[in-house]
């Protein structure tokens, strides 16, 4: 996911996600919550943490004994004492962890700023979103809107810089915009590896800035992924590809 992908951010999450500061103890959404599920990064939608690490610390935030597997980077404090926790896929500020306190047989305490989280509950887990620019997006998503397991598909454009681009800027081929479509899909009934190739059967990526008749690098072709997994399995296929 690029920059300009990020969600757009309140001043209120700005100031903990962006400018690392901390929000007020026992204030936060997540602080006295234990629904089931799987917290994502307010930024990038990263998944962060599982519901089954976390625990109450009566610290005031929520806090977890244990991350999902590469989601977050721990960097020494500006404090020059603490551990800064950040999401390892945006950099989002996360909160700080701390070890020794013996809370939990791990011994390890995230202590997470609710507003830097979302919540996905684990009924809405399967739901997964991914985009694809691959020439006209009318045409694209005509192969993909049908496909069991295909939740909600919907076009627009993704890449570039300004804001709300309008489809005759965009016709110009100088925004940096691809069309692109927006695949909502549940992966307990379509994995994403039959969507990618699915993708690469429909038009020819290495065609540069163009899809048969259509000309500009606003038919150019992109993946623009939401999760680390789905950017791997690109990557598989694109170096199979190659071959």
């Amino acid at each position: 996911m690029n920059k300009e992908e990020y969600k757009k951010l309140t001043p209120e999450e700005e100031s903990v996600i962006v400018n690392k500061e901390t929000e007020k103890p026992f204030s936060g959404k997540y602080d006295d919550f234990y629904e089931q599920g799987t917290y994502i990064c307010k930024r990038c939608g990263a998944e962060l943490y599982r519901s089954e690490n976390k625990f109450d610390a009566h610290c005031g935030w929520p806090s977890f004994d244990d991350a999902i597997l590469g989601a977050i980077k721990q960097t020494p404090d500006a404090d020059g004492e603490r551990t800064e926790i950040i999401c390892n896929n945006c950099g989002a500020h996360l909160g700080h962890a701390f070890t020794g306190e013996k809370m939990t047989d791990k011994n390890t305490r995230f202590c997470v700023n609710s507003i830097s989280m979302d919540f996905i509950p684990d009924e809405n887990h399967n739901m997964k979103t991914i985009y694809f620019a691959g020439g006209c997006f009318w045409g694209v998503e005509y192969h993909f809107q049908n496909l069991d397991g295909v939740i909600e598909t919907e076009v627009g454009y993704m890449g570039g810089t300004n804001k709300a681009p309008t489809y005759e800027q965009v016709s110009t081929g100088t925004t940096g915009y691809a069309e692109t479509l927006k695949v909502i899909y549940n992966e307990s009934k379509i994995n994403f590896e039959k969507l990618v190739k699915l993708f690469f059967e429909i038009h020819d990526f290495t065609q540069i800035n163009r899809q048969g008749p259509d000309i500009g690098e606003q038919y150019r072709s992109v993946i623009f992924y939401t999760t680390n997994e789905q950017g791997e399995i690109s990557e598989k296929i694109i170096n199979l590809l190659k071959e």
